[in-house]
């Protein structure tokens, strides 16, 4: 006997996480879903995820959204990688580039030859062998070039920086053509059922309950489903990531639009720079055990390009996850599910895998416990493993210039990131494991750019001469040169595609 299918789907919270579930529902679901959005005007989001990896340009095509046009109406711009500043130590920086790196050789990956020249002081910096490293840092881009497989500008791989609140805006515009219905209202009371513990409906201050077979919390931090209504343990990550607070600011543009994410290092946390095509985003993350909120601000406000647009936004959180992300019939998309500070821009990511996961496992009235427990496996194996490379940016520095470094330089970290680091640093070795978000580029980059330089190199790097293997690197690094001083300027090629009138 088939099992009766939900039907009615409930969205409690808008913002980013809200309009994105609304979207790809109402995209893939047929028109006997109701699709029900529950948020108040009063309550703010927190916005300040305006940076992406290059999966979201997945999530969009599977909207069937124009690019350039979802650029112009989001004030836009392309991200190549993110630049990490004073990570390792004072005066160092680096870019985590997006994509691929250099060439493969012998079954080798590109950087087994960079190691063994390097650790013969013969190599020019790792960045320089990969187009995505090396374009971002003077200003060009363009899109990837597939008629071209054996160029690097087939590699090019990119994601964007947007305004949060205009995709959010966007996003709502798109839903509700597809029938999404909003309510305007605070919820004031989750009423369980008395048997199964199950949501049956939220209750608005007007008095209006809305009733629903699938919870969809997109309430934020707050979590007000998973956490206040079912109390669902949070697990606590904040010994491995100890910055707990956030300020937001945004600030004229230097009109550079840099084609990727700045992070720079401060003494208790560190600032991001986020270029828009009408102001620039900017953040100060850190650890409220090291540095007051006062200083911090400060440590901000001296660090922006330019005057700021708007007073500084405060946020607070604790760094970790929910032990359930789906726990009866309500399953937790962005801030509800957990918070991994945006280092690494993942957190609209994890919007979007927890979605496509959902769609995967579409449940029925029954809510099969087998599937809500490999949703659940699924979802703390990802952020188990974003966990891990977010720390290795802390762990693996130098830095004792602060108690701050001097903590995470010294801390303990999880097992499954010592095993890592200690592959790694044997022969410069990376290997993926299941599904986990970040693939071996991604692992290699900041593994040498946090400064863990193996010991030795792969062994079958030595079945090719040195001068076979000089000529490997240098070709590799001039081909990209040359590719590189033929793309556009980001600035130029935003104007020719994508310019946003001005908001």
């Amino acid at each position: 006997m088939q099992a009766h299918p939900v039907r009615n789907i409930v969205i409690v919270g808008g913002g980013t996480a809200g309009w994105m579930s609304a979207a790809l529902l109402s995209k893939l679901l047929s028109k006997s879903y109701s699709i029900r959005l529950v948020e108040s005007d009063e309550i703010a989001t927190i916005g300040v995820g305006e940076a992406t990896i290059p999966a979201i340009k997945q999530f969009n095509l599977a909207l069937d959204i124009d690019e350039d046009d979802f650029l112009r109406r989001t004030q836009g711009t392309f991200k190549m990688g993110i630049q990490f500043v004073n990570w390792a130590r004072i005066g160092d920086s680096y870019l985590h580039g997006f994509g691929r790196i250099g060439q493969d050789w012998d079954l080798l990956r590109c950087h087994q030859y960079w190691l063994k020249m390097h650790l013969q002081g013969e190599a020019p910096p790792f960045g320089h062998f990969a187009i995505n490293t090396v374009a971002p840092l003077q200003g060009r881009f363009m899109r990837s070039r597939p008629d071209m497989p054996k160029s690097p500008l087939a590699d090019i791989a990119y994601a964007f920086h947007f305004d949060a609140s205009l995709y959010a805006r966007f996003l709502r515009d798109y839903a509700q053509r597809r029938g999404v219905r909003r309510t305007e209202g605070k919820i004031v009371r989750t009423e369980l059922h008395a048997e199964s513990g199950h949501i049956d409906a939220v209750v608005l201050e007007s008095g209006e309950k809305v009733a629903g077979d699938l919870f969809i919390d997109c309430s934020g931090i707050r979590g007000l489903l998973i956490g206040a209504a079912l109390g669902t343990p949070f697990e606590d990550w904040s010994h491995w990531l100890p910055c707990n607070r956030a300020i937001a600011v945004p600030c004229v543009s230097d009109g550079s639009l840099l084609p990727y994410t700045r992070s720079t290092a401060h003494g208790a946390g560190w600032q991001w720079r986020i270029p828009l095509q009408h102001r620039t985003g900017n953040g100060h993350v850190y650890s409220s055990g090291f540095i007051g909120d006062d200083e911090a601000t400060d440590v901000l406000m001296k660090n922006l390009d330019g005057a700021p647009l708007a007073p500084p936004r405060y946020i607070r959180y604790t760094p970790g996850k929910r032990r359930q992300i789906w726990n009866r019939n309500c399953i937790a998309i962005g801030l509800s599910s957990g918070f991994l500070e945006p280092l690494e821009s993942t957190s609209i990511h994890l919007i979007q895998s927890g979605l496509v996961r959902l769609t995967k496992l579409l449940p029925t009235l029954g809510f099969s416990q087998v599937e809500v427990d490999h949703y659940n496996r699924a979802a703390d194996f990802e952020y188990e493993r974003i966990r891990d490379f977010l720390i290795l940016h802390y762990k693996a520095t130098t830095r004792d210039d602060s108690p701050f470094w001097n903590y995470c330089r010294t801390m303990s970290i999880p097992d499954t990131l010592r095993q890592k680091i200690d592959m790694f640093g044997a022969h410069g070795r990376i290997f993926k494991e299941g599904e986990e978000l970040f693939n071996e580029e991604s692992w290699i980059q900041v593994m040498l750019g946090q400064g863990v330089i193996p010991a030795d190199y792969d062994p079958l790097v030595d079945s090719r001469s040195e001068e076979e293997v000089r000529k490997f690197l240098h070709d590799i690094e001039s081909v990209i040169g040359k590719c590189v001083n033929v793309m556009p300027m980001h600035k130029d090629f935003i104007a020719a595609h994508c310019a946003a009138t001005a908001p």
